[in-house]
């Protein structure tokens, strides 16, 4: 067991290592990342026990790498798939025009989350959707609209929505993913998971939007929660209480720190060069089998049961991997494409989308935040209501 210190006040020292190579550092990223699954009353003391290491060690190393920008970001993720209806989405836009619609993306719209532009080895089905991202809505409001909405704004030609219908494999882990050889895969399949709305009150919103706040590295203490309370405007037993209760309604994810997906980090070291996304087309009553499968391997980061429809020449899995190796990564796929076959699951078309240029944030969930973004983009918030009316299928 760590010692049980317990430090009130953030640490600073420019000394401190903040490369992903450090064998400190790799330690606590390889917990930190993504192995903290729900609402942790003390995140930081949770790396500590499993890392083996002080919890002013991993305190003073977070801070210090969060300053460095070797990671981008401290927060408590949420299921957000539970919160808010959401979609994977391509759009088609010009090449003269797709720089201007990524920017207005990442900078203008907090609903969308990942912002990528992807290419294909060759033309192929889709291929000229290079923009994609993820795109949340607020309960009440319409995915399908705010869609119609960004596509006139970036000037795109069309849009596919692709909500997922289950997922198999969320999370990141970069650092323990490292070095793995092709086809590792766990002994039991992937577990899918369902999509469910769950409807919130006043005070679940208030205790959540203070949870889900990234962190600045002043606030990292090991007394983590309690400012937060103040913020949501509770008392720190309340708070607990509602966050273990969004815990055991599934609304809470994984405390986390992320790394930069692609982009360099102090040092020019990158944690990962690739991130492709991955299509396959199976047999129409096989996706939960083909889903579960895919998310066996160790590589995956995330994988779901998406309708790509006929652009997309029907793709209906689809999966994301991170790797610094591209042959690497082909070698993976090829190993998924294998434990497929051999799992009597047929595959009818399959491809690849390479990710370059991207950014990373999450998406806005509260309907509060809506409503003033309607306004504040001239909008009528009314309008924009989900009225079961035009959606995409």
């Amino acid at each position: 067991m760590p010692p049980a210190e317990t430090p009130s006040m953030p640490f600073d020292h420019p000394t401190v290592p903040v490369s992903i190579s450090d064998p400190i550092n790799a330690a606590i990223l390889a917990v930190s990342e993504d192995r903290l699954s729900g609402f942790q009353h003390d995140p930081f003391g949770a790396v500590a026990q499993q890392s083996g290491l002080a919890i002013a060690t991993v305190l003073e190393r977070v801070i210090a790498m969060l300053r460095a920008g070797t990671i981008r970001r401290v927060r408590q993720t949420l299921m957000a798939t539970n919160l808010a209806h959401g979609a994977l989405c391509a759009w088609e836009v010009g090449n003269d025009r797709l720089d201007a619609a990524f920017e207005t993306m990442v900078r203008d719209d907090p609903f969308s989350g990942h912002v990528v532009i992807r290419t294909t080895d060759a033309v192929s089905p889709g291929s000229s959707y290079r923009l994609w991202t993820t795109l949340k809505v607020p309960q009440g409001y319409s995915l399908f609209k705010h869609a119609r909405y960004l596509c006139g704004r970036v000037k795109a030609e069309r849009f596919r929505l692709m909500p997922a219908k289950k997922f198999f494999v969320l999370g990141v882990g970069h650092v323990r993913r490292r070095g793995l050889e092709p086809g590792a895969r766990a002994d039991d399949y992937a577990q899918e998971q369902e999509m469910s709305i769950v409807t919130l009150s006043e005070l679940e919103w208030r205790v959540l939007v203070a949870l889900k706040r990234e962190f600045t590295p002043e606030e990292l203490v090991v007394d983590l929660w309690r400012a937060r309370a103040a913020e949501a405007d509770v008392d720190l037993e309340t708070f607990y209480r509602v966050a273990r209760d969004l815990n055991t309604r599934k609304v809470v994810g994984r405390f986390s720190t992320f790394l930069e997906h692609v982009k360099a980090v102090p040092g020019s070291e990158r944690v990962t060069r690739y991130n492709p996304l991955f299509h396959w087309a199976v047999q129409p009553g096989h996706e939960i089998d083909a889903g579960r499968e895919v998310g066996r391997h160790y590589v995956i980061t995330h994988a779901y049961w998406r309708e790509g429809g006929p652009e997309f020449r029907n793709v209906n899995v689809m999966a994301v991997a991170h790797g610094l190796d591209k042959q690497m990564i082909l070698n993976h796929k090829a190993a998924i494409d294998e434990h497929l076959r051999e799992a009597g699951i047929g595959v009818s078309y399959t491809n690849v989308f390479w990710g370059g240029r991207s950014e990373i944030k999450p998406s806005e969930i509260s309907p509060f935040a809506y409503r003033e973004f309607c306004l504040r983009n001239g909008l009528d918030p009314e309008a924009m209501r989900d009225n079961g009316e035009g959606e995409q299928p």
